[in-house]
C-alpha cells in the first residue's frame, strides 16, 4: 500500500481490529450506520473502499475512488480508510490482519465462500453481518440507487 492509498486516522493501537468494506458512492445514513456498527465491535476500524475497476455488481460509481476514500477517512469512527487492491481483494485484508470483518447487511458477499477464501489464504478472522438501519419514514434514502433515482425524478 502506498501513502496515496491510505488516509490514516487516530494512531492508537487497539486490541481488536475491525475491517469494513464497500463502494460508498454518495455517502448516506445507511453507510454511516454500517460503519458506526462495525466500529462498535472493536478498537480500530479500517475501511477498504472499492476501486472503480472492482465494482462489478452495480453501476460504476459516480464519485471517483480517491474522493470516496477521503470522505470515508474523514468520519470520526474510521481509524484508516484505504483503497482496495485492483487485482486481489485480499491484499489489504492481509496487510491489516483484522480480528473481524463486518459485512454490510445488504452486501452481495457469500459468507461461507468468503470464510473459505480467507482460510485458504491463512487469514484468521471472524465474519459478522451488520444489521440494517431501520428506516424512519418513506423519505429516508438508505441507498445510493434510491438517491440517484430521486435526483433524476425530482430534478429532471
Amino acid at each position: 500500500m502506498t501513502d496515496a492509498d491510505a488516509i490514516p486516522g487516530d494512531d492508537t493501537s487497539g486490541d481488536t481490529t475491525v475491517v469494513a468494506q464497500g463502494t460508498f458512492d454518495i455517502l448516506h445514513t445507511g453507510h454511516v450506520h454500517y460503519l458506526e456498527e462495525a466500529a462498535s465491535f472493536g478498537d480500530e476500524l479500517h475501511v477498504i473502499v472499492a476501486r472503480d475497476a472492482n465494482v462489478s455488481h452495480k453501476p460504476t460509481p459516480i464519485v471517483p475512488e480517491q474522493q470516496r476514500r477521503d470522505v470515508i477517512g474523514a468520519l470520526s469512527v474510521v481509524d484508516e480508510a484505504r483503497l482496495g487492491d485492483s487485482d486481489d481483494i485480499f491484499v489489504p485484508i492481509e496487510d491489516i490482519d483484522p480480528d473481524l470483518i463486518v459485512l454490510g447487511h445488504d452486501q452481495h458477499h457469500d459468507e461461507d465462500a468468503l470464510a473459505d477464501a480467507l482460510a485458504e489464504r491463512g487469514i484468521d478472522c471472524e465474519l459478522h453481518r451488520a444489521s440494517a438501519r431501520p428506516e424512519s419514514g418513506d423519505d429516508e434514502l438508505l441507498s445510493t440507487g434510491r438517491i440517484i433515482d430521486k435526483i433524476l425524478r425530482d430534478r429532471s
